[in-house]
């Protein structure tokens, strides 16, 4: 996500993945606060993810989506799907997503789903391995998409036309 640009003015759309209450015990007492994950997407290809602590709830999810306006990246999409198989690993989770013919949907589960479906795609076939950690495993989503890689990329970087890239 070394690609971190300003995107003002879009329509976000914000997806709720998880409210936690977290407890901290000290010899007086128990001090209880709220963790929240958003993700944000204008379901056209930008998404970005964040995360929010307070004593309250609400106050918590607000703190979540102003930092995932502040984490927006841009996602390579296809007709509807990714251009190429992409795997990810952040902490101990793994994320191998996969292009999809069209309808056959979004499967993934969890927060995956939430951050495929904030992004735009219909079409992914997607696998989480490892750690069921919901940060994690965004991070992980977010890191695989925002290394895909389209026809036009490649072409562009490498200087040279899109049939020579098919063609070699």
């Amino acid at each position: 996500m070394s690609d971190k640009k300003k995107y003002t003015g879009l329509e976000l759309k914000e997806k709720l993945v998880g409210v936690t209450r977290v407890c901290k015990v000290t010899k007086g007492r128990r001090y209880f606060s709220f963790s929240a994950i958003v993700i944000k997407g204008n379901e056209n290809g930008i998404v970005g993810y964040g995360f929010g602590k307070s004593k309250e709830a609400p106050d918590a999810i607000h703190k979540a989506g102003e930092q995932a306006k502040r984490n927006l990246c841009k996602v390579c999409i296809s007709n509807g799907t990714i251009p190429h198989e992409q795997e990810a690993k952040y902490g101990g989770a793994r994320v191998l997503l996969r292009p999809a013919s069209d309808g056959t949907g979004i499967i993934a589960g969890g927060p995956l789903k939430a951050v495929l479906e904030a992004s735009g795609l219909r079409n992914v076939l997607s696998k989480s391995k490892g750690s069921s950690n919901h940060h994690n495993i965004i991070k992980a989503t977010i890191k695989a998409l925002s290394k895909m890689r389209d026809v036009h990329i490649i072409a562009k970087q490498r200087g040279i036309t899109i049939k020579k890239v098919y063609n070699g």
